[in-house]
Formats: structure tokens, C-alpha cells, sequence
């Protein structure tokens, strides 16, 4: 075994165990009955998500994006447009959420999703659009640095969604 793998191998077993630690202390939320029932036909004007289902998160993972770093997924109850279905997307660009609403009008969406994250007690940083390719970003924040930035583009007969959950809000 070399010098360079003997000093190396402490750190490994160091970072695996920080890891597991970590993982080991993360609290669970139950999602939200009543924001995972909501009407479709009422989507755009009532708006349903619950704060304290804002606290958890899983997996714990992140990823630096050029947005700045995310976390690899939302909190269990996070606000999302009823009627959507999770989204693949072929750019493999890093999201902590991204899902599809069909025939779905961005606007509509992007404003049912302000009063959403309003309600679960993020306040809104600015709503922009339409672009020119009729898409909007809604930039939050929460307590202590938690941003987050989602966008609501139409791609033909579906609306993508693409959320990025900043590393610096809640995780547990």
C-alpha cells in the first residue's frame, strides 16, 4: 500500500462516517393531505401547501448548478401544480424538481405557484414573464438564505416545471 492511499483511507472512512451520521438524523414529514387533494378546477385560485411540510428532505444529496448549489430534491408536501406528473429531461440539466402539467397555461401556473409558496411562507423575490418563449421564473425566499427559483415554460401541449431548491433552506 503507498504513502498516498494510507493517508487517504482515514479521510474516506471519515467522510463515510459523517455521512451515515448525517443520514441517520434526518427527520421525516408526512405530506399534506389537504395541498395533495386539491381540486384541479380550483388550482388557480386556492393554492394549498403546508409550511411545516417544508421542513424535510429527501434524498440529502446536492448539486452546484450555475444557479448555485441545490438540493437533489424538495421537502415532502413542497408546493406543486395539481394534475402534474414527474418530467424526464433529456438536457440533463441538475433540478431538485422538475414535472409536467398538461394543457396546462403557464401563466396560470405561475401564478397559482406564487400564492402556493406565499402560503407555505415563502415570500415572493419577483414573478417574470412572459419571455419570449412565453415562459416565467418565480424567484422565493425564505429564512436565512433559502431561495428558490422555479420556472414555468410551455412546451407545446405541456407546461414543464422546473424547480431549484437552494442549498441554504431547510433540509431536516
Amino acid at each position: 500500500m503507498s504513502t498516498r492511499t494510507r493517508r487517504s483511507l482515514p479521510i474516506a472512512i471519515l467522510i463515510v462516517l459523517a455521512a451515515i451520521l448525517a443520514a441517520c438524523g434526518q427527520a421525516t414529514v408526512t405530506p399534506d393531505p389537504v395541498a395533495a387533494t386539491t381540486d384541479p378546477s380550483t388550482a388557480s385560485t386556492s393554492p394549498v401547501a403546508s409550511p411545516a411540510a417544508v421542513d424535510s428532505l429527501s434524498p440529502i444529496s446536492q448539486t452546484v448548478t450555475g444557479w448555485g448549489t441545490i438540493w437533489d430534491g424538495i421537502p415532502a408536501g413542497f408546493p406543486r401544480f395539481t394534475g402534474s406528473t414527474d418530467a424526464d429531461d433529456a438536457s440533463a440539466v441538475p433540478a431538485s424538481d422538475r414535472y409536467a402539467v398538461p394543457g396546462g397555461d403557464a401563466q396560470t401556473i405561475a401564478t397559482w405557484l406564487q400564492t402556493a409558496m406565499e402560503n407555505a411562507t415563502y415570500s415572493t423575490e419577483g414573478l417574470s414573464g412572459p419571455f419570449e418563449d412565453g415562459s416565467f421564473v418565480l424567484d422565493s425566499v425564505g429564512d436565512a438564505g433559502c431561495r428558490i427559483q422555479t420556472t414555468v415554460a410551455p412546451l407545446g401541449n405541456l407546461v414543464l416545471v422546473t424547480v431549484l431548491y437552494g442549498a441554504a433552506c431547510p433540509a431536516a
